[in-house]
């Protein structure tokens, strides 16, 4: 590959999770003079030739910069990534030009089905070369360097050979990719699996993370203890806020997105999650500077 990894060119502030019930709002000169910096779009609700979401689309992409976050290459697929997707997602990038394209840690479907979660893939030095194989294919084909995002995960293979930190950087030193650090991810897989957030959180290399995101999740509560689901449904939890305040305070500012897929709060309810994100932000490159 010719492709030099490159940073981030999202704004080190605060964005949102473009959503269809919020389209007026964004594009309001009227809106509150806290609203969105820059907008996550998942590139999958835009496959379509035209119409209106892509009317929508190209009107907020006048005045915000844009981040593909995908959901459907399965760069894990024993069988190969997704092929549709990634010309589809080409053809994207090719009209709005993003300012990052990132996908998932994860596989969602074989050889025969689809799946609508992102599934674990074990780590493995052979699941590490598959990995980089594909993610070599993707910005081969889109002419750029992507961000990985860490997973939520509910369980760990047996025959895993490194930690995932471990994996993902030398994922990172193979492909020229970089992190999509997902802090919310790191409370679930550390709930479910049984592990310190906190060391996690210390042992990523900032300079490799070009977006973050945080989310909420949903809990369930059983025998053995409580099982965190990442549905992306409700505000921050504050270990997040905390675990987010401590890593942002060591790296300084990074694109950071409040990620809300499910039970869609009113653009208000959303703006002062951003807002809270924001003033950690600020606080926190007044100490770096300092």
């Amino acid at each position: 590959m010719d492709i030099k990894p490159t940073p981030s060119l999202l704004p080190p502030s605060v964005g949102i999770g473009l959503k269809p019930q919020h389209y007026e709002a964004l594009l309001d000169p009227s809106c509150p003079s806290g609203r969105s910096c820059w907008v996550e779009v998942h590139p999958q609700n835009y496959f379509g030739d035209g119409g209106p979401p892509h009317r929508w689309l190209t009107a907020i992409a006048e005045r915000y910069p844009l981040s593909f976050h995908s959901v459907g290459l399965s760069l894990g697929s024993a069988d190969g990534l997704n092929g549709y997707d990634l010309e589809r997602l080409a053809v994207l990038c090719d009209l709005y030009q993003p300012a990052s394209v990132s996908d998932h840690l994860s596989f969602s479907g074989n050889a025969h089905n689809r799946f609508a979660d992102l599934l674990p893939v074990p780590y493995t030095k052979p699941s590490l070369d598959h990995f980089a194989r594909e993610i070599g294919k993707v910005q081969d084909r889109l002419k750029r360097s992507i961000l990985i995002e860490n997973p939520s995960r509910y369980l760990a293979y047996r025959g895993d050979e490194m930690e995932e930190v471990e994996f993902i950087s030398r994922l990172i030193g193979v492909t020229g990719c970089g992190l999509l650090f997902d802090i919310n991810n790191v409370e679930v897989s550390a709930t479910n699996l049984g592990f310190p957030p906190l060391s996690y959180l210390d042992a990523i290399d900032p300079a490799l993370v070009g977006e973050i995101h945080l989310a909420g999740h949903a809990v369930e509560n059983h025998d053995s203890g409580p099982l965190l689901i990442d549905d992306h449904g409700s505000k921050v939890t504050q270990t997040t806020w905390s675990m987010y305040r401590t890593f942002i305070e060591r790296a300084g500012p990074i694109a950071t997105l409040i990620e809300w897929d499910t039970d869609v709060p009113d653009y208000e309810v959303l703006l002062a999650e951003a807002a809270l994100a924001q003033a950690i932000m600020d606080e926190a490159c007044y100490a770096f500077a300092v």
